[in-house]
């Protein structure tokens, strides 16, 4: 089976976010990234406005931390945005 591009797998994901969702409405990101990087503190920062819920836990050794988010977002393009900020971020796994 072949890999999708990013395009296409944003592209699919905003249309199937389109035909599921009503709009505005919370949307729940998840990702994992290393515990000791200072990536925990860049998504923090990509997310830093009124609204966001962040919660972070460690995993059992401590090595990776998962880190989610709960935001009220207006329309599947944000979401996408966000996604892109966050995918910028080198060792950053998005769920």
């Amino acid at each position: 089976m072949a890999e999708t591009s990013p395009a296409e797998f944003y592209k699919r994901l905003k249309e199937q976010l389109a035909e599921t969702t009503a709009w505005p409405s919370d949307y729940l990101y998840k990702f994992i990234v290393l515990t000791d990087s200072d990536n925990i503190a860049q998504i923090h920062k990509i997310f830093d406005y009124s609204g966001a819920v962040i919660t972070s836990k460690k995993s059992k050794k401590g090595k990776y931390t998962s880190v989610s988010i709960t935001v009220n977002l207006k329309n599947p393009t944000e979401v996408i945005e966000k996604y892109k900020e966050v995918g910028a971020l080198e060792g950053v796994i998005s769920l």
